[in-house]
């Protein structure tokens, strides 16, 4: 086995030279041997886009820090999947296709330098861009025909400012990511797409919880996954399930299967463990444990419309502590972003045709959890009337509302198109076959409410 430094190809550890080439070389000679390893020692190393090769690991040495620079002109476009639809976006930062038996490990730092990023994001989303304008926006608009009927989850697919990943493995075999601090990513954080066979543990992932989009763990349309004792704290979903939106994503049909989740912490996210929005491919024998979710908005969310497609089953959530969130246990399928129209059939009270293109959700148990302290609802489960959540059950759990909170009951999740509740309790809507089993309420003056 090969094994290299980065300094063997002109590499510099100040934070000012660009390594993107000693990357390349440096792999390009692990490649050309058959596999290898190539370490990265103490210092800031600024780069560009780094790919790495099959049968190759990457250690990052204690204090080693790889800082990616913010310049969307160094990201050409790639294939990939943004927000569920197959496209061509912004090159992942840290990326690796179309291979086996890779692993990034040690104690040292990803560093995406996001700022830039979500600054630009945030300009665009106050003057309300509604096209492309950026040359790197008009180059991924002709590659990406059609784009603008494309669904999307409210990144901003309508300007064609798809930016990229931080680290991403696609269309991979045998993936291990362990050990290593990742921060401040443009986009996703750590993207695993279409990959089987796939370790994620003891990982710290952090981003800003006011930056945009900028999900922990997004494990999408892959097989055999673990992901074990890690610590995540972003600015938008924390762990999360997906397999592809709507059409696209029924096209491509690639379920995840097979997710264990356990041990691990999540903090300030939108949601704690998260299954969608993107659920077309549908997902199974997907269990977390163990997990402390406190301080997210949502602990478990599950969330999907109609239109994005899916079956989702056999899902067991056993002994998670979610205190001090907004909603503890968010089962949605009203949810709203990335489309704006409240007035669209997606959000009807009323039983619309069932199509390829509506969601399913049953078979999920929720075992021994714990939330106290729910500012705006102890639970929130809402199926659609043309297929209900079916095969639910919730038992041994207990959960307290705090009723001094100023949170609506309105933001248990979000949605459009559901009546008003004015009470934070436990809201259950078209899960006819939910069962209760000793689960205790505390707080609110009703218990459930049915509406």
């Amino acid at each position: 086995m090969k094994e290299v430094n980065l300094t063997d190809f002109g590499g510099k550890a100040d934070g000012k030279f660009n390594n993107t080439g000693a990357f390349a070389l440096a792999f390009g000679e692990i490649a050309r041997n058959g596999g290898g390893k190539l370490t990265v020692s103490k210092g800031v190393w600024a780069t560009g886009p780094i790919e790495i090769p099959s049968d190759t690991t990457l250690e990052l040495e204690e204090g080693a820090e790889l800082s990616f620079i913010p310049n969307p002109d160094l990201y050409a476009p790639t294939f990939t999947r943004w927000e569920g639809v197959e496209c061509y976006a912004m090159h992942p930062l840290l990326f690796s296709t179309h291979t086996k038996n890779v692993k990034v490990t040690g104690k040292g730092t990803i560093n995406g330098n996001g700022q830039p990023w979500w600054d630009t994001v945030k300009e665009k989303k106050a003057r309300k861009q509604a096209k492309p304008e950026l040359p790197c926006e008009l180059v991924l608009a002709q590659m990406n025909p059609g784009f603008e009927g494309q669904a999307g989850g409210g990144g901003g697919r309508e300007t064609q400012f798809l930016r990229p990943s931080l680290v991403e493995f696609s269309f991979c075999e045998n993936v291990t990511l362990e050990g290593v601090k990742i921060i401040n990513s443009p986009f996703w954080t750590v993207h695993p797409l279409y990959v089987k066979n796939l370790t994620l543990k003891g990982l710290n992932i952090e981003n800003p919880y006011t930056a945009p989009n900028t999900d922990g763990i997004d494990v999408d349309s892959c097989e055999n996954v673990l992901i074990e004792d890690c610590f995540v704290s972003v600015g938008d979903d924390g762990i999360c399930i997906k397999s592809g939106s709507g059409p696209d994503g029924i096209r491509c049909n690639k379920p995840t299967v097979n997710v264990e989740v356990k041990n691990c912490t999540v903090r300030n996210a939108h949601g704690g463990i998260v299954l969608g929005s993107e659920t077309a491919a549908g997902m199974s024998h997907i269990h977390a444990s163990n997990c402390d979710l406190s301080g997210t908005d949502r602990g478990i969310r599950i969330k999907s419309r109609r239109g994005r497609g899916g079956d989702l089953f056999d899902i067991e959530l056993r002994d998670l502590v979610m205190n001090d969130t907004l909603c503890p246990i968010a089962m949605n399928m009203y949810y709203k972003c990335g489309l704006e129209n409240k007035q669209a059939p997606e959000f009807s009270l009323e039983k619309q045709p069932i199509t390829a293109e509506t969601p399913r959700i049953h078979d999920v148990k929720i075992i021994g959890c714990k939330g106290t302290g729910c500012k705006a609802s102890a639970g929130f489960i809402v199926g659609l009337p043309e297929m209900p959540i079916d095969n639910l059950e919730i038992r041994d759990c207990y959960f307290t509302t705090d009723e001094s909170s100023d949170r609506s009951p309105q933001e248990s999740d979000m949605f459009y198109g559901l009546p008003e509740v004015s009470v934070k309790s436990f809201r259950v809507r078209n899960a006819p076959g939910a069962k209760f089993e000793n689960v205790t309420v505390e707080g609110p003056k009703e218990t459930f409410i049915y509406i």
